[in-house]
């Protein structure tokens, strides 16, 4: 099939790069990068936060004991 495309320069500069390292036409490069993005992955996988533990345990703590520290902290800023 004979077409026209327009294509990005940083696209064009990998074809013409291609077409030198393997003495072969245009369009042929242009099929080599083509089919090369196609095989790529077929699906995006799902995006999974990895974390990691710092060495510090949970710590639970009530609403009067927070309270409390907030009133000595008061206490001694007066």
């Amino acid at each position: 099939m004979r077409t026209t495309v327009q294509l990005d320069p940083e696209v064009a500069a990998a074809a013409v790069r291609l077409c030198k390292e393997r003495h072969i036409s245009l369009g042929e490069a242009v099929n080599v990068l083509a089919r090369a993005g196609m095989a790529g992955k077929k699906h995006l996988s799902r995006f999974q936060q990895r974390t990691a533990s710092v060495g510090l345990k949970a710590h639970t703590t009530n609403t009067a004991d927070t309270l409390e520290l907030l009133d000595q902290f008061d206490a001694a800023d007066s």
